[in-house]
């Protein structure tokens, strides 16, 4: 209702992932959408980019998608987006929780309710866009013959990924690509959730495994001797390869891998980097008109299609980046730079103790600031101190009550050292705040 108030009762774009609980939300989310005199477009089940890039083709006031995204199967949540597909802006979020808190809602009398419309069309329009890409050729992936492991997680994924690597002429080996909801994996695709696709690639003789999040609007990759990349991979992998078809800024968030300033460097571009958010993240890229954006996590947006993060957009893109390339995904690895990162957190009591102790923490470090030896303070988003080959970040997280310590350096060990160290530190620090 909070919603439907907020785009004035004008056109909804809904659509759902494959979770169990996804028709129930549904539900919920259509009496709302109505009872506030909303006309709603129901694209079904489909990943998180397809129905932000419905929302855009059908021109409506607002959409909402029905997913818990990367999280555990037994969740589900609702996303909100606003006109035509785009990220809420901050001030878009503070009105819609306004109108939530104080139940601002308007209702309409019993003959100006909502209308429901279907729209079967949402998996063929994102196809054709991405199929449209300035940066992709088809032709290239489909005279490469790749063989290729899809895990779609049975999520909405599973509805899209396949036909795509069929029309590509790729020869596609299925695995967890029934959408029914019951997911045989976790939901998010990290390398310790990848055995069975590892092992399938590897038995298989497969060129490259793909894997997919909840709602598909992640990606990540399988070497072809079976071997997990985290989802830095999968943008130091798409920004090489967008960068290699068009020059300009990328943009990224301050947590996300250092292999991608080596990226920038080599091609003669600026990186851009901004808080940890995805929504951060598409507003400098508009600022700053970016060919590539994206996070660590797997999640790539390319403004080519739209706006947001969008896995199978990446599906394309690396099929064509390992095409192109004429080698393995193992040598791709190798011909990039890269990093070990060490990512740990610290419980703290409160939220507001978290604030006080990252002040405490930026005191400690200015202070103890030497040019010749300490590295330079990024306060982008919490603290990042950054040495020429390595980095780690302190910041609050908006979600629980932890500080999450982030770090990268060329081996597991310097990485978890700096990581550890930093730990201590805010460890002894937290000492002077008072119960």
């Amino acid at each position: 209702m909070a919603f439907g108030t907020f785009v004035g009762g004008r056109t909804v774009v809904i659509g759902r992932d494959s979770r169990t609980s996804s028709p129930t939300v549904r539900h919920a989310v259509l009496a709302g959408l109505f009872a506030t005199g909303c006309h709603v477009i129901d694209v079904g089940l489909c990943p998180t980019p397809t129905i932000l890039l419905a929302a855009k083709a059908r021109q409506a006031h607002g959409s909402i998608t029905i997913t818990a995204s990367h999280n555990p199967v037994e969740w589900n949540g609702i996303e909100f987006a606003a006109a035509s597909g785009n990220l809420l802006t901050q001030v878009e979020r503070d009105e819609l929780m306004r109108i939530y808190e104080t139940e601002d809602f308007a209702l309409t009398p019993w003959n100006e309710q909502g209308t429901l419309e279907t729209y079967a069309e949402a998996t063929t329009h994102h196809l054709n866009q991405i199929l449209r890409s300035s940066w992709f050729e088809p032709d290239n992936v489909r005279d490469a013959d790749l063989k290729v492991v899809i895990d779609a997680g049975n999520g909405a994924g599973s509805v899209i990924s396949l036909p795509l690597l069929r029309d590509l002429g790729c020869r596609v080996v299925e695995l967890n690509c029934v959408a029914d909801g019951h997911f045989r994996r976790a939901a998010e695709p990290t390398p310790d959730a990848l055995g069975e696709l590892c092992e399938t690639v590897r038995v298989s003789g497969a060129d490259i495994g793909f894997a997919h999040d909840g709602d598909a609007d992640r990606l990540v990759v399988v070497t072809e001797r079976g071997v997990p990349l985290s989802g830095e991979w999968t943008l130091a992998f798409v920004v090489d390869f967008i960068l290699s078809k068009t020059k300009g800024d990328i943009v990224a968030t301050v947590s996300t891998s250092r292999m991608l300033d080596d990226i920038a460097t080599n091609h003669g571009v600026a990186l851009h980097r901004t808080k940890v958010g995805v929504g951060w993240v598409v507003e400098k890229m508009h600022e700053v008109n970016a060919v590539i954006g994206g996070e660590g996590t797997g999640g790539v947006i390319y403004p080519d299609v739209h706006y947001t993060t969008d896995g199978i957009a990446s599906l394309a893109a690396i099929a064509q980046y390992l095409a192109e390339s004429g080698g393995t995904v193992t040598q791709l690895v190798e011909n990039i730079p890269h990093y070990e990162m060490c990512r740990k957190k610290l419980d703290i009591p409160s939220q507001e103790v978290a604030r006080w102790l990252v002040e405490l923490a930026l005191k400690f470090y200015k202070v103890g600031c030497v040019p010749e030896s300490e590295p330079f303070l990024e306060l982008t988003d919490g603290i990042k101190r950054v040495w020429n080959d390595r980095w780690v970040n302190i910041r609050k997280s908006g979600t629980e009550s932890v500080i999450r310590v982030f770090s990268e350096a060329p081996t597991s060990e310097e990485a978890e050292h700096l990581c550890d160290e930093t730990l201590e530190t805010l460890r002894k620090l937290m000492k002077q705040i008072s119960p």
